[in-house]
């Protein structure tokens, strides 16, 4: 497979995305039983506190894996069925013959046609995805604000379909892992981040990663600056925020290292089955949050930057409000790499309301190619 590990390499790549424009940045690679831990820039810019690989940090979607996987595991429990309809576990928050043909399977991997509910639950993000008309400001009054989960999922269910059950391209939506997140609550008895933390997070050993209750960050972390596209200058920290906005679809605190043991694990198959991994590899195309057509599978992506020839990596990327991750593992197990930012939205937009490119995009685009090979 050509291995590598270039710890000068990846020490200088992680510095010219700080150079770049990033506040810091931290990150793990692991190939085989070989390690490097790299960070570059500071956690904290009042103080100059600098970033160390160990910390703590809010991985937004990276979450949807750890969810897709518990739900994998009922399955294989065969207390609940990935073709079953949403309405035969969850008779009341997807009405009419649209629960009946919205089946769990469609909720994983973003066919359900259901919307967004974010520009619902945020107003000044309403006109989203015209960013230019947006604004940051809901960011702030609802900094603090308990979100209650049957409401948003509401919110999105209202909301004008997306597309229809099934069809494809689907549409990324948070909205359905919140769904997801109440169909574990009524299947298992228990809390969302209970099951969780039941099925997925303690039998892969992960001591330093769980689903966020609360406002805070427990034990060392970064301060999270949000830019949103440059219409918070400067960008403000957003490291303490409630996070029932996302819950389960994007509330994971974890660390660089315990995500590369995660996805290590559930590539080997040690997380869910062989043959529920092959379920949740089955992609179909889905329009991101961004606009762009990826494949998608039951809360995994494959990384979509490889080369020709080179093997495929699987995982997830995610943002929250000021902080982003992106964490993958090659699907024969023997490399693994994960990275996290301390700043999101950085681009400014240009004439057309598109984001414009920036510095930090080709040098973080440069990081991952570098983790990936050398």
């Amino acid at each position: 497979m050509g291995d590598r590990l270039d710890p000068a390499a990846l020490d200088a790549a992680l510095e010219a995305v700080h150079r770049a424009g990033m506040p810091g940045l931290f990150a793990e690679v692991r190939d085989g039983d070989r390690v490097w831990r790299g960070a570059a820039g500071v956690a904290d810019m009042d103080t100059g506190r600098p970033v160390t690989a160990g910390l703590r940090h809010r991985v937004g979607s990276v979450t949807k894996t750890f969810t897709a996987a518990a739900v994998l595991r009922q399955a294989e429990a065969g207390t609940l069925g990935l073709d079953a309809p949403v309405s035969r576990y969850l008779p009341g928050p997807v009405p009419g013959g649209r629960g009946d043909a919205i089946t769990v399977r469609m909720l994983l991997n973003h066919t359900s046609g259901l919307a967004e509910y974010l520009p619902y639950a945020y107003p000044s993000l309403k006109a989203f995805p015209a960013l230019a008309e947006t604004g940051p400001e809901s960011l702030e009054e609802l900094r603090f604000t308990r979100f209650d989960p049957a409401e948003l999922i509401g919110m999105g269910v209202a909301a004008p379909p997306a597309g229809v059950p099934g069809g494809t391209p689907g549409v990324y939506s948070n909205t359905n892992y919140l769904l997801l997140g109440q169909l574990l609550e009524k299947v298992t008895g228990l809390p969302a981040e209970r099951c969780i933390a039941l099925d997925v997070i303690d039998p892969a050993g992960l001591r330093d990663t769980g689903l966020a209750v609360g406002a805070h960050i427990e034990a060392p972390h970064s301060r999270l600056y949000e830019a949103w596209f440059r219409m918070i200058d400067p960008p403000r920290d957003h490291s303490v925020h409630d996070m029932s906005w996302v819950g389960p679809s994007a509330s994971l605190i974890s660390t660089v290292a315990d995500l590369n043991r995660f996805y290590a694990l559930l590539l080997a198959g040690e997380i869910v089955a062989p043959s529920s991994l092959a379920e949740m590899q089955r992609t179909v195309p889905v329009i991101s949050q961004e606009g762009r057509t990826i494949d998608y599978g039951l809360g995994l992506h494959p990384l979509e930057t490889l080369s020709p020839g080179q093997a495929p990596y699987w995982g997830h990327g995610g943002t929250v409000w000021g902080g982003g991750t992106l964490a993958m593992a090659r699907a024969d197990g023997g490399r693994q790499w994960c990275v996290a930012v301390n700043l999101q939205r950085w681009n400014e937009l240009d004439a057309s309301g598109r984001p414009k490119p920036h510095a930090i995009d080709a040098a973080l685009a440069a990081f991952h190619r570098l983790a990936a090979t050398g």
